[in-house]
């Protein structure tokens, strides 16, 4: 008898625990399902308010603004595009891990696991508001995703709670002595729940979608004018063609994409303006994309180079752009660089995601190809590069040139305002640095003994590249010999036929500008004005 009773014991003792489990998961189960409620009803919530206040996107641009200028380079040089989808990952996988947290804390307290769903919210509202082009609306978002989602959790919970018995059994402890909790009302609930916040999700991406309709149409339709002064002909031998050389004019879909838009901007053309205004405009001026097209229209080829790209790194590229010279419509505003007088020495341009990046006016207006770019290699803008309207300076690293989703130029001083990546730590001013990268071979590549051409691009734009030379094991210099140039504004390509022989080498490469300064060999980081040094490969003949 005492050993059946013992049996029974341990019986009941394993069912309890079984129901303990169960009831954990479930409760863990519910907190996921009010994340996901909470996620759900904020994109609905958030296209129409505007897709950048949605909280993992805001929550995301904060962790982006708030992070030290050596994350971020790290991020863009391990992560390259795929850094922001890694932040949207990591970031959705904490808030999956503490929902399922916050669940199990309601079981045990429906209210204290309710309020803590609501302050997540008031994270998010905190960090849409406060983001660079953030408003009060922006709050909206998040704090109706969070109530929406304690009522949900709070409902679940309830559904696992177990109710006390009239008169437990003598003996009887822990949940024992409780009756079982309503199963069927939970799997209801909590299906409703599930199947609603879908409805939510899908509701909110169709209203996102229909709002970006117009801006893809305006896109779609957009023909671009013929240039005025079109961009003279690349000369026969500017690309050699050589396998494995990237190719002198980079396609739209290879090019670099180095920015903070958790979530690519889309605007329409024909509602797109520019304001211009500030320090020594004499004549503020708003334009629109018609108002663009109607001006003298110029066409050139131009390098760009991101300041995180690495010695010997893929941030760099070269397009065909279509724009309008950003300095005649300073003149026309009455702007005079400070070499004539102006009051003005930097430029701060603005982004409809309220980025700001800061140019010195008197590169702008000193006769350089400085423009407010409508199209990329034949076709208006991508949205991921700058559409409708962009700037685009030749010789200075994109950061202190480059605004895309362009919408606000404020002239001002450098004394006076630190742009977005200035605050970061990263350079006031920045010259794009004379570099040059082997494209060919690739490093650890295995080659056969014999002639072997080592080949890439080097560049130096609004200086030129005048000599680029290549040598092996730490050996004399060979000259190499350079493709023909485009303008001082592209990369140059360049090759070395060299004479291999069998085992492992390493192969470096350095530039000569058009003012006959040649490359450092220092090694310096990217932070904060750009990397510098030697390009090398290692690889084995065999």
């Amino acid at each position: 008898m005492t050993e059946d009773r013992n049996d029974s014991h341990r019986l009941e003792a394993s069912r309890a625990r079984r129901s303990r489990w169960g009831r954990a998961a479930l409760a863990a189960l519910s907190g996921l399902i009010a994340g996901f409620c909470a996620l759900a009803v904020a994109e609905l919530v958030s296209a129409v308010v505007r897709p950048e206040a949605g909280p993992v996107t805001a929550v995301g641009g904060a962790v982006i603004d708030r992070a030290p200028p050596a994350l971020k380079d790290f991020a863009v040089r391990k992560f390259g595009t795929e850094d922001k989808l890694v932040l949207q990952l990591g970031i959705v996988t904490l808030l999956t891990v503490f929902a399922m947290a916050i669940g199990m804390l309601a079981l045990r307290n429906r209210r204290t696991g309710s309020a803590a769903v609501l302050v997540f919210g008031v994270v998010g509202a905190v960090a849409a508001v406060g983001r660079p082009e953030g408003s009060p609306a922006d709050a909206l978002p998040s704090v109706v995703g969070a109530v929406v989602a304690a009522g949900v959790l709070h409902l679940l919970a309830g559904r696992l709670a177990l109710p006390p018995r009239p008169s437990p059994a003598a003996g009887e402890t822990g949940e024992e002595a409780y009756g079982s909790f309503d199963r069927r009302g939970f799997v209801i609930a909590a299906t409703a729940a599930a199947t609603a916040s879908a409805s939510a999700g899908l509701l909110g991406r169709r209203l996102t979608s229909s709002v970006q309709a117009g801006a893809t149409a305006s896109r779609h339709d957009l023909v671009l004018p013929v240039p005025d002064s079109a961009a003279p002909a690349v000369p026969a031998g500017a690309d050699l063609r050589i396998r494995g050389l990237s190719s002198f004019v980079t396609p739209n879909k290879d090019f670099y994409r180095v920015d903070t838009a958790l979530v690519v901007p889309r605007i329409d053309a024909g509602e797109w303006r520019l304001r211009i205004h500030g320090k020594g405009v004499a004549r503020p001026v708003t334009v629109g994309f018609d108002d663009l097209l109607r001006r003298e229209i110029i066409e050139r080829h131009i390098t760009l180079v991101c300041v995180s790209n690495e010695v010997g790194g893929p941030y760099i590229g070269n397009a065909r752009w279509i724009g309008v010279r950003l300095a005649d419509l300073l003149r026309e505003a009455g702007v005079r660089p400070p070499s004539k007088g102006g009051p003005a020495d930097q430029i701060v341009a603005r982004s409809v995601d309220g980025m700001t990046i800061g140019t010195p006016v008197e590169t702008v207006m000193d006769g350089r190809d400085a423009m407010l770019a409508l199209g990329m290699n034949g076709e208006p803008l991508p949205f991921a590069h700058g559409f409708p309207v962009r700037m685009v300076v030749p010789g200075l690293y994109g950061y202190v040139s480059a605004c895309k989703w362009l919408t606000d130029i404020e002239l001002t001083t450098f004394d006076a305002y630190d742009a977005y990546w200035v605050e970061q730590g990263w350079a006031q001013q920045a010259p794009v640095k004379t570099e040059s990268r082997i494209d060919t071979p690739r490093p650890f590549a295995s080659p056969k003994p014999g002639t072997v051409p080592v080949a890439g691009v080097a560049w130096a734009q609004h200086r030129g590249i005048s000599r680029v030379e290549v040598r092996v094991d730490g050996g004399p210099w060979h000259l190499a010999r350079l493709a023909a140039e485009d303008s001082l504004d592209t990369w140059r390509q360049w090759v070395w036929e060299w004479p291999a022989s069998s085992g492992r080498h390493t192969l470096e490469v350095r530039a000569t500008d058009g003012t006959g300064a040649t490359q450092t060999g220092r090694r310096a980081d990217t932070v904060p004005s750009g990397a510098t040094g030697w390009h090398s490969v290692v690889v084995d003949v065999s």
